[in-house]
């Protein structure tokens, strides 16, 4: 049985923009070089070929992965209950090192880099349910510490 995947709606609708791109855009043109490559004669010791085949081998693997998670997805909704963190929330936290902000997400939408921390990391676990103003100690790759949520919304 199959595991549901927690997503956002816009992380559902970057989802399914990625899939028609691979299925429409990306298989056309690897297919477009696999035939090209084909007709330099013989595939045996042909780079290009692999090269194509290989790249065609890591587009539908990622297809099918999309699929398996759109299929699987459960949209996560909009609280009413302001100030409590949850899926979902963006959180400004508060610590001696000064201000973060973070979207709790799914696993499939993590992107530390935006600042989409997954509910299952250490800090995503522990901040949630939590309201405003509230003091929480965190699990961080430093270290614990204790942050003070300074907004959710």
């Amino acid at each position: 049985m199959d595991k549901p995947v927690l997503l956002t709606a816009e992380g559902q609708q970057k989802l399914e923009v990625e899939l028609e791109e691979l299925r429409t855009v990306r298989r056309a043109e690897i297919a477009e070089r696999i035939k090209y490559a084909k007709d330099f004669g013989d595939i045996s010791e042909n780079a290009e070929y692999e090269d194509a085949k290989n790249e065609q081998g890591m587009v539908e693997g990622r297809i099918l992965t999309l699929e398996n998670m759109l299929r699987n997805a459960v949209t996560i909704e909009e609280s009413t209950e302001g100030g409590v963190v949850r899926i979902g929330s963006e959180v400004e936290l508060k610590d001696e090192f000064g201000k973060q902000v973070f979207t709790i997400v799914g696993p499939a939408e993590v992107d530390v880099a935006s600042g989409r921390i997954s509910m299952e990391s250490p800090v995503g676990k522990a901040l949630i349910g939590h309201r405003n103003g509230e003091s929480v100690d965190v699990q961080s790759p430093g270290g614990p510490r204790r942050v003070k949520i300074v907004r959710v919304s």
